[in-house]
Order: structure tokens, then C-alpha cells, then sequence
């Protein structure tokens, strides 16, 4: 069940898990305008159990949390900003763990706080909007997949606007089979009909600005140590974009893990565990 709390005028949904003593990792969900923190917590909580403490929340306009705007990647910035001070306190640094869309805001975190990251996990990310490109080709090779999604609905609807909640959800269960390399459609339903879509806070996260995100040039000034995860299969942020993240950020380790997709930290839990804490130590 997840709590509330007041952040920056937003009510933010969230669930916390390990002792209160322990660092704190702080979770960042992928999806703009879709995502929530449910499968980052099922992921990452069993880290509870090595004296660390896990916070997964939904961002303004995601999941449970409030409809507040404005949508900006700043503001959402800002929000992380506020769990930390309050859960870990002003002066204590946390572990940030974001994925996907997640990814670029904990990129955006670590060059606007360097002094607030200890540790910093990247999983199947991008430092710049240049990932949509590369993914627009991977498509063409994997149309097969996804009989219901069309390259244009992917240039022009997942990277760019939907016109209603109906119409970003339908696209997005077409999409579906691309995320997984073992895909359960039965589970793929039942997950698309309890996802929240908003496609105000979506389409404001890829207006300019945000539609043009770059942190190529400020990577070499992140100092958190650094993991970066990404699935050899990865679709969307494909493997190629984290070799740019893990050779820009100063000693950053890089791990592709063979077979899978987008979902890494899913698909294959047990080995993304395992990364973690050795990089942890």
C-alpha cells in the first residue's frame, strides 16, 4: 500500500522499505506520463535485506500522485530534491537508481546536486533525446513483434503527443511485446489496465525543452560512482547509448546483460541484484 506526502504542492504516492539507519536508495521510474513506481519497488525492495532502505515514489501527474503541474524534468528534479531532504535529511547523500525516463532525470540529479549522490545506477537509459532515433530503427527490424504499433505511431505519439488518455493507452499495449524478450500478453493486459495514462503530464515531458534533452557535455562532471545496466536486446535505449553514459561519466562501470530487453531489472532480477550490491559492496 502506498503512503502520501506533500512535496513541493504535489502529493506524492510512495512506499518505503528497510531500516531507518540504512543509505538510501531512491528509485526513479521509467515513463513519461505512464509509468509509477510499482515494478522499481517489486524489483529493488529484497535490497531492504542488506541494510539498505529503498524509496520508490510516483512523479507528479504519474500513478497515485497528484495531478499537479507544471511537468517539466526541473520540476521533477526539484521533487527528488525534496524526497531526499526529507527521508535521508539536508546533509545526507543518497543512492539515485533511475531507469529509462528515470535514468534521465537521475542524470539531470547528479550534474545539478553532485554533492547529494553517494552512488549513482543507470538502467537501459540515454544521455541525450538522440536515443529515439536508434530506436526508430531498431523498430523497423522488430515490426514483426508488434503488428499493432506503426513507426509513425512510435515518431509521432510515443516521442511526441497523444490527443486523449484512451489513445496513449491503446498505443502503448500495442507497444507492449517490444519491452520483454519473454512477453506474457494475458500479464501485459491486466498490467495495461491498471496503468494510470496521462497524456497532459506526457506531452508537457516531451515539449521543448524536454523533447531535446542533451547531457553529453556535462557527463564528465558527475562524481557519484557509477553502474550502468543495460539489456543487449534493449529496444528503446539501446545498449549503444549506455556505452556513451558509462565512457562519459569518470570510471563508470557498464554491464550488458545478453537476453534482455528494456526491462532488465525484471527480466533478469537475480543478476541485477547481484550487480548492485557488489558494486555496492
Amino acid at each position: 500500500m502506498a503512503f502520501f506526502i506533500a512535496i513541493n504542492n504535489a502529493q506524492l504516492a510512495y512506499r518505503l522499505q528497510g531500516p531507518p539507519d540504512a543509505p538510501l536508495i531512491i528509485t526513479l521510474h521509467g515513463g513519461r506520463g505512464f509509468g509509477n513506481h510499482a515494478s522499481d519497488f517489486r524489483a529493488y525492495s529484497p535490497l531492504s535485506r542488506d541494510h539498505l532502505r529503498i524509496l520508490s515514489f510516483d512523479y507528479r501527474g504519474h500513478g497515485q500522485s497528484s495531478r499537479t503541474a507544471p511537468y517539466t524534468f526541473q520540476q521533477l528534479v526539484d521533487d527528488i530534491e525534496g524526497m531526499r531532504q526529507h527521508f535521508a535529511g539536508p546533509d545526507t547523500p543518497c543512492i539515485i537508481c533511475g531507469g529509462s525516463f528515470g535514468g534521465f532525470l537521475a542524470l539531470q540529479y547528479a550534474i545539478q546536486h553532485p554533492q547529494n549522490v553517494s552512488h549513482l545506477i543507470l538502467r537501459g537509459t540515454a544521455a541525450s533525446h538522440h536515443h529515439e532515433d536508434a530506436a526508430i530503427a531498431t523498430l523497423q527490424t522488430r515490426l514483426h513483434r508488434a503488428p499493432g504499433l506503426s513507426v509513425s505511431m512510435l515518431r509521432t505519439k510515443i516521442f511526441g503527443s497523444f490527443d486523449s488518455d484512451r489513445e496513449f493507452q491503446l498505443v502503448m499495449h500495442a507497444a507492449a511485446p517490444l519491452y520483454s524478450e519473454r512477453f506474457d500478453p494475458d500479464a501485459a493486459l491486466q498490467s495495461n489496465l491498471k496503468t494510470v495514462f496521462n497524456a497532459e503530464s506526457h506531452n508537457a515531458l516531451y515539449a521543448t525543452p524536454e523533447k531535446h534533452f542533451d547531457y553529453r557535455s556535462q557527463l564528465g562532471n558527475i562524481t557519484a560512482r557509477t553502474l550502468v545496466l543495460v539489456g543487449e536486446k534493449d529496444w528503446i535505449c539501446p545498449p549503444a547509448q549506455s556505452e556513451i553514459i558509462a565512457a562519459g561519466i569518470p570510471d563508470a562501470k557498464l554491464v550488458v546483460v545478453k537476453g534482455a530487453n528494456h526491462g532488465v531489472h525484471l527480466e533478469q532480477n537475480e543478476r541485477v541484484l547481484a550487480e548492485i550490491r557488489a558494486f555496492l559492496g
